[in-house]
């Protein structure tokens, strides 16, 4: 295999894999509505998704690292297809809380085999020195571009179906579904990689824990990655305050909560093609500062400003209101994603293949424990004192993370088993 033709695959997974989620972002909870829950219920569905999702992906991290990558994202797009099958069908509280629990496996499984995947392959074809950073940019803005085309193509697809046939608001799931078994066919056909030793199940279950505990260990251990894992915590915060703020913020803009959701996917939508653009952008913005490092730092001081548009921009009203908003928003995601995939580039460098998707599920379970912790404070200071006031927390928070690069170790020896040095990335 060459690696145009690696990349190449490694696109196509990660177009599909974000796919099946971006179209039912839009439909997901007017569906549930729409079928008798309460918001409550709503909300708890969604909850249920994050803790199953929390909790396993470390070890669906380690059980790619030990039984390969191409077995684990057929699983997850298994599991996928299962999940946004039962949610189209869904009819009461508890088979869509199933639905959220298939779905939560699903996005465990899913979180980093691909890439480990791709950064195996390129170094089996171009060794330990291959610059991952064009394949990965290509690989996030691959996913940005995915949940752009996801999201529109979700929001206005209940406006075609006509109702006769079936709910308008299950098609954009059921699409979702056939993409998922679509993805379960290129992972088995696309994503050849070395054999790996036949084991019995008791060996697995062995040897998976025991690998979690390595990666754990590294990334805790290790200068560069303890680094990284903060960083993926400081986005967390940020991604969960746009998260929780953004639609009751548009909404308010807007005039009515069915203006504003409107607002909202056309500007999730801006976000998703912004980080698009900041992942291809990514490589270049490393070469202009002088390292990846400090390209980091560029995309990170870039995210903290545009939040701290946001809070700014809080009192505005009307269109001022409403373009200050959606141009701080894409501006937000456009640094987030050259911070975002610069960290992804350097946590790789910093791994053997032996932890490397154990890690990158390290890096994600931090991403989220950021998120959780916003979660549980910044939506009680906006309700307190107000969305200005969450947003300069979490700018505040975000801007701070930039210390986290400086002079940071490069870590890329340590993979290729030499001892570490010191840099400025």
């Amino acid at each position: 295999m060459t690696a145009r033709s690696a990349l190449r695959r490694y696109l196509l997974v990660s177009f599909l894999t974000w796919l099946p989620l971006g179209l039912m972002m839009a439909s997901m909870v007017l569906l549930m509505t729409g079928r008798g829950l309460s918001l409550a219920q709503v909300g708890l569905s969604v909850t249920v998704f994050s803790i199953v999702t929390v909790g396993l992906e470390l070890p669906t991290g380690g059980l790619a690292d030990v039984v390969g990558r191409r077995v684990v994202l057929a699983a997850s797009a298994a599991f996928l297809t299962a999940g946004l099958a039962l949610m189209a069908v869904s009819t009461t509280f508890w088979m869509f809380l199933l639905s959220g629990v298939l779905k939560g496996v699903a996005r465990a499984l899913s979180s980093g085999p691909a890439t480990s995947w791709y950064v195996d392959t390129l170094h089996r074809v171009e060794g330990h020195d291959a610059d991952l950073k064009p394949g990965l940019a290509r690989g996030g803005a691959m996913e940005s571009v995915s949940l752009c085309l996801g999201v529109l193509a979700g929001g206005g697809l209940p406006l075609v179906v006509p109702s006769g046939l079936m709910f308008p608001l299950a098609a954009p799931v059921l699409l979702g579904a056939a993409t998922a078994a679509i993805l379960l066919v290129v992972v088995l056909l696309a994503l050849p990689e070395p054999p790996h030793p036949r084991r019995s199940l008791a060996s697995v279950l062995r040897e998976v824990p025991a690998t979690v505990a390595g990666g754990v260990r590294l990334a805790a251990g290790t200068s560069v990655l303890r680094r990284l894992m903060l960083a993926a915590a400081s986005s967390g915060v940020v991604l969960m305050s746009i998260e929780l703020l953004t639609p009751g913020r548009l909404a308010e803009l807007a005039g009515t909560a069915e203006q504003g959701s409107l607002a909202y996917a056309v500007v999730a939508a801006l976000g998703f093609a912004g980080s698009a653009a900041g992942s291809a952008l990514a490589p270049r913005a490393a070469r202009l500062a002088g390292g990846s490092a400090r390209g980091a730092i560029a995309g990170t001081a870039l995210t903290a400003l545009s939040v701290g548009v946001l809070a700014a921009t809080a009192g505005l009203s009307g269109p001022a209101g409403l373009l200050s908003a959606a141009l701080a928003y894409v501006a937000l995601f456009v640094g987030g994603a050259v911070t975002g995939l610069l960290c992804l580039e350097m946590t790789h460098k910093a791994v053997t293949a032996a932890e490397r998707t154990t890690v990158s599920s390290t890096s994600s379970l931090s991403l989220q424990s950021g998120g959780i912790l916003a979660n549980l404070t910044l939506a009680t200071l906006a309700a307190q004192t107000g969305v200005a006031a969450a947003w300069t927390v979490a700018a505040a928070v975000m801007l701070s993370s930039a210390l986290l690069f400086v002079r940071m170790p490069t870590g890329a020896s340590r993979a290729q088993g030499l001892p570490a040095r010191s840099g400025s990335g």
